[in-house]
């Protein structure tokens, strides 16, 4: 039986919530959201979404072995939950909202943790590797607990804070947005004490419109900072001032050359890049400017902490891709899967580093829609179109509804191009065009599954 996190009771008092109870004192030892995901012991939080409402789960949950549930007030009478509980002798935490309610608690949980530093990582792009790349180098010196893949949510984010326990020494959190407000939500639940931003870019736009929004959403980040607290501003970041502008604590503003001990980096091409950190070489296997700039981000944090040029180095060469993120898959034909997200800026940092990839055989592009655009949609398509139309690809392949914008332009430049929106006739095409010795970049939003050609393309049936 795994240690109870927290008392019932306790919780119900912290979150100054109502308690119904048919069972004695006692506490939860994990967290669920999801009915099937609960463990014996657990606490489930009811969440009501767009299509599925979690009060109707909770008979489920308690089945399942929770001891208690969190739920909305306004749920009771029309899910029977009082008699559910009564009936199986569980606990009811009685809230006005069960998504703050999730959020409330892990804030509430984390504060427990009084000496453990607390670092958080939002941004348009990076920010997973940012966090990633993070953790292994301060997990050198230190134990370090994280958000494992994409858990930055709304609702990840929280349930990852339940993972939280006294070994810890630091936390390395990201934090996501797709709504306004979002990350002032998830600040307030971690409130670091290192707080940085990778970069603004246009992941997103559908939900803000602006850059400028972006930026206010994301600078939210920084919102709890105290005297001592760090932010942590991207120096060559076009929206650097705004980003620094009203912020409380101490500023620092990170970059490349930032770094009295960076002496020098080259291109390794599919390699990596070769790093010289004070004195020594580091090889840094995450190809392309881009991850050598999550590196540096990274880096920033850890001097903070700090930790030794000894635990930079070991940790930079430790890091491994991360599923669709700039994974180089080797073979008859080389692959570039760089298929889990897709926004403007990311797009042409990977067609830029395809180009100037010194490659003997041919480059092929296969490139699927920038989803959350917006209004955005149709001018960065074209955009797009227009880089790709003067790139060195041998022939570039367009997948999606959104990505049609790009073929006028390529049609006019005379780039060979092949256009679909089905995935079945782009696995065809591609097929029977790739040879040996050819180099293939897969680059869309998650929403595509470009992934879905690695097997075709590999020959291997699991290569993530």
């Amino acid at each position: 039986m795994d240690t109870d996190l927290m008392g019932i009771g306790e919780l119900s008092r912290s979150l100054g919530a109502r308690r119904i109870s048919f069972a004695r004192e006692r506490g939860f030892s994990s967290v669920a959201i999801d009915s099937r995901a609960v463990k014996e012991g657990g606490l489930f939080f009811a969440l009501s979404g767009s299509s599925c409402d979690g009060h109707g789960f909770v008979e489920a949950a308690f089945s399942a072995g929770a001891r208690g549930a969190v739920v909305d007030s306004s749920k009771l009478e029309s899910f029977d939950l009082v008699n559910i509980a009564q009936k199986m002798e569980k606990d009811l935490i009685v809230v006005e909202n069960t998504l703050k309610g999730l959020q409330d608690s892990a804030r509430v949980y984390l504060e427990k943790f009084p000496k453990i530093y607390k670092i958080g990582i939002t941004g348009s792009s990076g920010k997973t590797t940012t966090k990633e790349i993070t953790a292994a180098i301060i997990s050198c010196e230190k134990s370090v607990v994280k958000n494992e893949g994409n858990l930055n949510s709304e609702t990840g984010l929280p349930l990852s804070v339940f993972q939280v326990r006294d070994c810890h020494e630091v936390c390395v959190f990201e934090l996501g947005m797709n709504r306004s407000g979002e990350i002032s939500e998830l600040t307030e639940v971690l409130k670091p004490n290192i707080a940085l931003v990778t970069n603004i870019g246009s992941a997103h736009i559908e939900y803000f419109g602006t850059k400028e929004k972006i930026v206010n959403e994301k600078k939210c980040i920084y919102k709890f900072l105290k005297n001592d607290d760090i932010a942590l501003i991207p120096a060559n970041d076009e929206y650097a001032k705004e980003l620094a502008q009203g912020v409380a604590g101490k500023t620092r503003f990170y970059g490349a050359e930032k770094f009295e001990e960076l002496e020098g980096t080259r291109s390794l091409g599919l390699d990596g890049t070769e790093i010289i950190w004070a004195g020594e070489k580091i090889h840094f296997s995450l190809p392309g400017k881009h991850s050598l700039e999550d590196a540096m981000a990274a880096v920033a944090i850890a001097k903070e902490i700090p930790v030794s040029n000894r635990a930079i180095k070991h940790g930079l060469e430790s890091v491994k891709p991360l599923f669709g993120r700039f994974e180089i898959l080797k073979g008859r034909i080389d692959v570039i899967r760089d298929c889990y997200n897709a926004n403007p800026e990311s797009t042409a940092k990977s067609v830029e580093f395809c180009d100037s990839v010194d490659w003997p055989g041919r480059k092929v592009y296969v490139m699927a829609d920038m989803l959350e655009l917006g209004d955005s949609s149709f001018i960065e398509h074209k955009k797009l179109g227009e880089l790709l139309a003067c790139s060195a690809a041998e022939k570039v392949f367009l997948f999606g509804g959104e990505i049609k914008a790009a073929v006028p332009c390529m049609a006019d430049n005379g780039k060979p191009f092949f256009y679909t929106n089905d995935i079945n006739e782009l696995s065809a095409a591609l097929e029977s065009f790739i040879q040996t010795g050819d180099l293939v970049l897969l680059k869309g939003s998650r929403g595509c599954a470009l992934e879905r050609l690695s097997e075709m393309l590999t020959g291997v049936s699991d290569v993530s």
